[in-house]
């Protein structure tokens, strides 16, 4: 009979794509999967994994209106997970962290239930702070994050990617738009949401960019009412793009946000990269993350309150310039990625859920 393990990893690609890429390196698993309605894993979690839905929702900084409201649904949603796992005679729980991961630790935990929490951020978030000392084990995605739970054993695995980045650039499935194999090309990332404030930087610097006969294919997000302000025949405005393994290895140069993900794929990809961390992320937690690369010589961190459009456009024209620099900086991302996370968290998986 099948071990059966319940993935609880809800909202964003960074939460679920670690998920799915562990998932499919557990095939004699009988995987579920716990999420929130209307949330991208209505979308993106594939088909052959069975899917929950509870309502749970953040915990305020302070209290307020909505903190009881919030707490009942917390304590509603830890009594759904704790049916559901009996019901379904769990062996495990996996989760990447997020809202969700506070009534799947504590359902687990009141059962006996292992459960294994992976967090990817170079700082941990709140709910792995809070609930990292109810769990059997703790991955980390960068190793810096370990100085931040000094009382709870964790293990560096790093985050697991899509498989399609593992691959090697020619057995990728071509672009949907053709750039010439010698063009240099910049791949601009403001994560899922977009970033408004990145795509005006970016449309203020292109020009000088594009008359120095650079490539460029922005990824705007859906939020962003000047999308079609700049027309030129090199410059490729997309709010999203399904093929990013494709998009990645053929990119010279990114620049764009820092969530765990994109850095994560950047250094899997070897690719140099100018980071412009969210300043609104909790605990300013994309900085944190851009700083494990630019600290190894893989990337430039701007804080965005500092960056002006002059100074980036004088920055990308250097590196264009520089391709020793480059190099050494596809290196650097190198050294940092961890291919063979998915594996490592498996193995982890495997070790105390069976």
């Amino acid at each position: 009979m099948a071990t059966k393990l319940l993935i609880a990893a809800s909202g964003t690609g960074g939460h679920l794509f670690p998920a799915i890429a562990l998932a499919e390196q557990l095939p004699d698993y009988e995987i579920e999967w716990l999420g929130v309605p209307d949330r991208l894993e209505t979308q993106l979690v594939p088909t052959q994994y069975p899917l929950h839905k509870i309502s749970v929702a953040g915990f305020q900084e302070r209290l307020g209106v909505n903190t009881l409201r919030n707490l009942s649904k917390i304590a509603k949603s830890i009594f759904q997970v704790r049916q559901l796992l009996q019901q379904g005679s769990f062996q495990g729980v996996f989760t990447t962290g997020g809202y969700i991961a506070a009534p799947a630790v504590l359902a687990a935990r009141s059962l006996g239930i292992p459960v294994i929490l992976h967090e990817s951020n170079a700082i941990p978030g709140k709910v792995t702070r809070f609930f990292s000392s109810f769990c059997t084990a703790v991955a980390l995605g960068f190793e810096p994050a370990a100085q931040y739970l000094p009382r709870i054993p964790t293990i560096y695995t790093g985050t697991p990617v899509r498989s399609q980045f593992l691959s090697l650039k020619e057995q990728l499935p071509p672009l949907a738009f053709s750039i010439p194999e010698d063009a240099f090309l910049i791949v601009v990332v403001g994560g899922s949401q977009g970033a408004v404030a990145v795509n005006q930087l970016i449309r203020e610097c292109a020009p000088a960019w594009l008359d120095a006969g650079v490539w460029i294919v922005h990824l705007t997000g859906n939020n962003d009412p000047d999308v079609a302000s700049l027309q030129h025949p090199q410059y490729f405005p997309l709010p999203f793009y399904d093929n990013m393994a494709s998009l990645l290895h053929r990119a010279n140069l990114a620049i764009g946000r820092s969530g765990a993900g994109t850095v994560t794929e950047l250094a899997i990809t070897r690719k140099p990269a100018i980071f412009i961390p969210f300043p609104a992320a909790a605990e300013d937690h994309q900085f944190y993350n851009a700083q494990v690369l630019a600290a190894s010589g893989a990337a430039i961190v701007f804080r965005q309150k500092e960056l002006t459009p002059a100074l980036l456009q004088r920055q990308v024209l250097e590196l264009l310039h520089s391709p020793a620099d480059l190099q050494k900086m596809a290196a650097a991302a190198e050294k940092i990625a961890v291919p063979d996370s998915a594996e490592r968290l498996a193995k982890l998986v495997r070790e105390l859920v069976h």
